[in-house]
């Protein structure tokens, strides 16, 4: 099953929480929160509060196995921006971009869907025949002294 949790309009630009989303993808929760939890930055802050806010989700669903969940998707996208003017000198102004973000996070338990089709192993039940037989190794011929 599925559990989502996200924070919109952060006060931060997304650049700077993108690594931190990078860092947690595809780990188990576990993992994610100990990495989030030693990372001295406010974007780890904001991408582990939503982290802890997904799994308060899957166990409001009724999910028991919380330490099985895997991180399927962390998004981070831009939100609005707040425009502001610096006045410079000689009556002159300089523009500001006070910068937002969107923080998706999605959990999901290891076991598979019913629908899903089970992942190849790579591994057949029958051996590989190449459909073009393949010619012997040529072998030089030995030089005879005359």
């Amino acid at each position: 099953m599925e559990y989502k949790a996200t924070h919109r309009y952060a006060d931060m630009s997304a650049r700077k929480i993108r690594p931190f989303a990078t860092l947690v993808r595809g780990k188990s929760l576990d993992e994610a929160l100990q990495l989030l939890r030693f990372s001295p930055n406010k974007g780890a802050r904001l991408v582990e509060k939503v982290l802890l806010s997904a799994r308060g989700n899957a166990l409001d669903k009724g999910e028991r196995d919380v330490e099985d969940l895997i991180v399927s998707e962390a998004c981070i996208d831009d939100a609005p921006m707040f425009k502001r003017i610096m006045p410079r000198a000689r009556g002159t102004a300089n523009s500001i971009l006070r910068r937002m973000a969107h923080v998706r996070i999605k959990l999901m338990s290891e076991e598979l869907p019913e629908d899903m089709p089970p992942a190849p192993t790579g591994l057949n039940e029958t051996p590989y025949e190449p459909a073009i037989p393949t010619a012997p190794a040529l072998q030089p011929e030995p030089v005879t002294p005359q």
